[in-house]
Protein backbone atom coordinates (compact mmCIF):
# COMPACT_ATOMS: atom_id res chain seq x y z
CA UNK A 1 0.00 0.00 0.00
CA UNK A 2 1.46 3.37 -0.92
CA UNK A 3 2.16 5.75 1.83
CA UNK A 4 0.25 8.64 2.13
CA UNK A 5 1.88 12.20 0.70
CA UNK A 6 2.18 14.62 3.10
CA UNK A 7 0.98 18.09 2.90
CA UNK A 8 1.81 21.33 4.69
CA UNK A 9 -1.56 23.54 5.58
CA UNK A 10 -1.35 26.22 7.76
CA UNK A 11 -4.98 25.29 9.64
CA UNK A 12 -6.12 24.14 12.92
CA UNK A 13 -6.98 20.35 13.02
CA UNK A 14 -10.40 19.12 14.21
CA UNK A 15 -11.24 15.72 13.99
CA UNK A 16 -13.93 15.49 11.84
CA UNK A 17 -13.61 18.80 10.47
CA UNK A 18 -12.57 20.02 7.17
CA UNK A 19 -10.27 21.75 5.82
CA UNK A 20 -9.99 23.45 2.40
CA UNK A 21 -5.99 22.89 0.61
CA UNK A 22 -4.93 26.21 -0.37
CA UNK A 23 -4.12 26.57 -4.47
CA UNK A 24 -0.68 25.42 -4.19
CA UNK A 25 -1.12 22.59 -2.48
CA UNK A 26 -4.68 21.76 -3.95
CA UNK A 27 -3.27 21.96 -7.26
CA UNK A 28 -0.37 19.36 -6.53
CA UNK A 29 -3.09 17.06 -5.19
CA UNK A 30 -5.38 16.98 -7.75
CA UNK A 31 -3.14 17.74 -11.00
CA UNK A 32 -0.09 16.14 -10.28
CA UNK A 33 -0.59 13.40 -8.25
CA UNK A 34 -4.14 12.92 -9.71
CA UNK A 35 -5.62 11.81 -6.08
CA UNK A 36 -9.25 11.21 -6.04
CA UNK A 37 -12.21 11.67 -3.37
CA UNK A 38 -11.95 8.97 -0.62
CA UNK A 39 -7.88 8.80 -1.22
CA UNK A 40 -5.72 9.36 1.93
CA UNK A 41 -3.49 11.56 2.68
CA UNK A 42 -1.65 13.81 5.73
CA UNK A 43 -1.42 16.93 6.44
CA UNK A 44 0.78 18.85 8.95
CA UNK A 45 0.21 22.32 10.61
CA UNK A 46 4.01 23.09 10.39
CA UNK A 47 3.57 23.84 13.91
CA UNK A 48 4.04 19.87 15.52
CA UNK A 49 0.77 18.76 14.59
CA UNK A 50 -0.04 15.78 11.74
CA UNK A 51 -3.37 14.72 10.78
CA UNK A 52 -4.88 11.75 8.69
CA UNK A 53 -7.22 13.02 6.09
CA UNK A 54 -9.35 11.76 3.05
CA UNK A 55 -10.61 13.82 0.32
CA UNK A 56 -13.97 14.51 0.15
CA UNK A 57 -13.66 16.61 -2.93
CA UNK A 58 -10.96 16.59 -5.19
CA UNK A 59 -12.00 19.24 -8.11
CA UNK A 60 -9.87 21.36 -10.28
CA UNK A 61 -10.66 24.58 -8.51
CA UNK A 62 -11.28 23.15 -5.02
CA UNK A 63 -9.49 20.59 -2.50
CA UNK A 64 -11.44 19.42 0.33
CA UNK A 65 -9.80 16.96 2.90
CA UNK A 66 -11.39 16.02 6.01
CA UNK A 67 -9.84 15.50 9.19
CA UNK A 68 -10.07 12.09 10.95
CA UNK A 69 -7.66 11.56 13.37
CA UNK A 70 -4.88 14.09 14.89
CA UNK A 71 -1.77 13.79 16.74
CA UNK A 72 1.93 15.71 17.48
CA UNK A 73 4.36 15.12 14.95
CA UNK A 74 7.35 12.60 15.56
CA UNK A 75 10.38 14.16 13.23
CA UNK A 76 12.01 16.95 15.15
CA UNK A 77 15.11 16.39 16.78
CA UNK A 78 15.77 17.32 20.62
CA UNK A 79 18.86 19.05 19.13
CA UNK A 80 18.29 22.51 18.14
CA UNK A 81 20.39 24.43 16.26
CA UNK A 82 20.02 27.60 15.14
CA UNK A 83 22.08 27.88 11.05
CA UNK A 84 23.75 30.84 10.44
CA UNK A 85 24.48 30.29 6.37
CA UNK A 86 26.13 32.86 4.45
CA UNK A 87 23.93 33.63 1.25
CA UNK A 88 25.19 31.75 -2.13
CA UNK A 89 24.03 32.08 -5.35
CA UNK A 90 21.38 30.01 -7.26
CA UNK A 91 20.55 26.42 -6.19
CA UNK A 92 23.05 25.86 -3.73
CA UNK A 93 21.10 28.30 -1.24
CA UNK A 94 18.15 26.13 -1.78
CA UNK A 95 20.26 22.71 -1.60
CA UNK A 96 22.07 23.97 1.98
CA UNK A 97 18.42 24.94 3.26
CA UNK A 98 16.76 21.72 1.88
CA UNK A 99 19.28 19.65 3.65
CA UNK A 100 19.46 21.47 7.04
CA UNK A 101 15.89 20.88 7.05
CA UNK A 102 16.16 17.29 6.69
CA UNK A 103 18.99 16.99 8.90
CA UNK A 104 16.45 18.69 11.58
CA UNK A 105 17.64 22.39 11.95
CA UNK A 106 15.53 24.49 14.48
CA UNK A 107 15.90 27.63 12.44
CA UNK A 108 18.03 29.32 9.52
CA UNK A 109 19.31 32.76 9.03
CA UNK A 110 20.37 33.78 5.83
CA UNK A 111 23.78 35.90 6.25
CA UNK A 112 25.87 38.83 4.36
CA UNK A 113 29.35 38.41 4.94
CA UNK A 114 32.40 40.60 3.79
CA UNK A 115 33.40 37.49 0.78
CA UNK A 116 29.41 36.98 -0.09
CA UNK A 117 28.66 38.08 -3.74
CA UNK A 118 25.21 38.18 -2.84
CA UNK A 119 23.48 41.51 -1.86
CA UNK A 120 19.40 41.14 -2.08
CA UNK A 121 17.07 44.76 -2.31
CA UNK A 122 14.45 44.98 -0.07
CA UNK A 123 11.37 43.30 -2.69
CA UNK A 124 13.79 40.95 -4.23
CA UNK A 125 14.45 40.01 -0.60
CA UNK A 126 11.05 39.38 0.49
CA UNK A 127 10.89 37.10 -3.16
CA UNK A 128 13.68 34.81 -1.74
CA UNK A 129 12.57 34.56 1.84
CA UNK A 130 9.35 33.61 0.36
CA UNK A 131 11.08 30.80 -1.57
CA UNK A 132 13.58 29.54 0.91
CA UNK A 133 10.80 29.59 3.39
CA UNK A 134 8.60 27.01 0.10
CA UNK A 135 11.92 25.02 -0.10
CA UNK A 136 11.65 24.14 3.61
CA UNK A 137 8.34 23.13 3.71
CA UNK A 138 8.25 21.06 0.66
CA UNK A 139 11.65 19.56 2.66
CA UNK A 140 9.21 18.78 5.70
CA UNK A 141 6.84 17.33 3.39
CA UNK A 142 9.52 14.63 1.81
CA UNK A 143 11.14 14.44 5.23
CA UNK A 144 8.37 13.42 7.47
CA UNK A 145 8.49 16.24 9.86
CA UNK A 146 5.84 18.47 11.19
CA UNK A 147 7.51 21.53 12.25
CA UNK A 148 8.72 24.27 9.41
CA UNK A 149 11.64 25.26 10.56
CA UNK A 150 11.91 29.57 10.60
CA UNK A 151 13.66 30.87 7.72
CA UNK A 152 14.87 34.47 9.08
CA UNK A 153 15.12 37.56 7.23
CA UNK A 154 18.59 37.95 5.40
CA UNK A 155 20.53 40.39 7.67
CA UNK A 156 24.15 41.59 8.60
CA UNK A 157 26.92 38.61 9.78
CA UNK A 158 27.39 40.97 12.78
CA UNK A 159 23.78 41.70 13.31
CA UNK A 160 23.47 37.77 14.11
CA UNK A 161 26.45 37.13 16.04
CA UNK A 162 24.95 39.73 18.79
CA UNK A 163 21.74 37.97 19.75
CA UNK A 164 22.98 34.53 19.99
CA UNK A 165 22.29 33.09 23.60
CA UNK A 166 23.05 29.09 22.22
CA UNK A 167 24.90 27.01 24.62
CA UNK A 168 27.48 25.62 22.10
CA UNK A 169 28.00 27.94 19.52
CA UNK A 170 30.25 26.73 16.22
CA UNK A 171 32.04 28.50 13.62
CA UNK A 172 33.40 26.27 10.76
CA UNK A 173 36.91 27.22 10.38
CA UNK A 174 39.55 25.32 7.86
CA UNK A 175 42.58 27.35 9.30
CA UNK A 176 42.13 25.14 12.41
CA UNK A 177 42.18 21.42 13.08
CA UNK A 178 40.00 21.82 16.29
CA UNK A 179 37.60 18.96 16.60
CA UNK A 180 34.31 18.74 18.06
CA UNK A 181 35.48 18.96 21.75
CA UNK A 182 31.89 18.80 23.70
CA UNK A 183 31.16 15.99 25.36
CA UNK A 184 27.73 16.36 26.89
CA UNK A 185 24.40 17.15 24.77
CA UNK A 186 24.01 20.79 24.55
CA UNK A 187 20.43 22.10 24.68
CA UNK A 188 21.26 24.48 21.64
CA UNK A 189 24.08 24.77 19.20
CA UNK A 190 24.36 27.99 16.66
CA UNK A 191 26.51 27.09 13.72
CA UNK A 192 27.70 29.19 11.29
CA UNK A 193 28.63 28.76 8.26
CA UNK A 194 31.01 31.22 5.78
CA UNK A 195 30.19 31.97 2.06
CA UNK A 196 32.35 30.40 -0.72
CA UNK A 197 35.49 32.68 -0.38
CA UNK A 198 35.37 31.84 3.69
CA UNK A 199 34.74 34.46 6.34
CA UNK A 200 37.31 37.32 6.64
CA UNK A 201 39.98 37.22 9.59
CA UNK A 202 37.73 40.43 10.92
CA UNK A 203 34.70 37.94 11.12
CA UNK A 204 36.39 34.84 12.50
CA UNK A 205 37.94 37.16 15.51
CA UNK A 206 33.75 38.47 15.87
CA UNK A 207 32.64 35.01 15.75
CA UNK A 208 35.19 33.94 18.53
CA UNK A 209 34.77 37.42 20.42
CA UNK A 210 30.77 36.33 20.49
CA UNK A 211 32.07 32.43 22.61
CA UNK A 212 32.05 30.60 19.30
CA UNK A 213 34.40 27.67 19.07
CA UNK A 214 36.35 27.32 15.74
CA UNK A 215 35.72 23.81 14.17
CA UNK A 216 37.27 22.17 11.56
CA UNK A 217 35.52 19.06 9.74
CA UNK A 218 38.83 17.78 8.01
CA UNK A 219 41.53 18.04 5.73
CA UNK A 220 39.43 18.80 2.93
CA UNK A 221 37.97 22.22 2.78
CA UNK A 222 33.92 22.05 1.65
CA UNK A 223 32.16 23.99 -0.55
CA UNK A 224 29.49 26.16 1.54
CA UNK A 225 26.79 24.38 0.84
CA UNK A 226 27.92 20.96 1.66
CA UNK A 227 29.58 21.81 4.70
CA UNK A 228 26.26 22.28 6.67
CA UNK A 229 24.80 18.47 5.67
CA UNK A 230 28.14 17.49 6.83
CA UNK A 231 28.64 19.60 10.17
CA UNK A 232 24.47 19.04 11.10
CA UNK A 233 25.28 15.05 10.51
CA UNK A 234 28.13 15.56 12.77
CA UNK A 235 25.89 17.21 15.47
CA UNK A 236 23.11 14.89 15.21
CA UNK A 237 25.17 11.86 15.40
CA UNK A 238 26.82 12.81 18.63
CA UNK A 239 24.27 14.77 20.20
CA UNK A 240 20.76 14.28 18.58
CA UNK A 241 18.74 11.40 16.79
CA UNK A 242 20.98 10.35 14.21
Amino acid sequence: MAKAPRIYVAADFTVGGDVVLPEGAARHVARVLRMVEGASLTLFDGQGQEASAVLIEAGRKRVVARVEAVEAGVGESPLAVHLGQAISKGDRMDYAIQKAVELGVAAITPLYTEHGDVRLKEDRASKKLAHWQAVAVSACEQCGRATVPPIHPPRLLSEWLGERDEVLRLVLHPATDQALACETAPPSVSLLIGPEGGLSSTEVDAAQAADFSLLSLGPRILRTETAPLVALSLLQYRFGDL
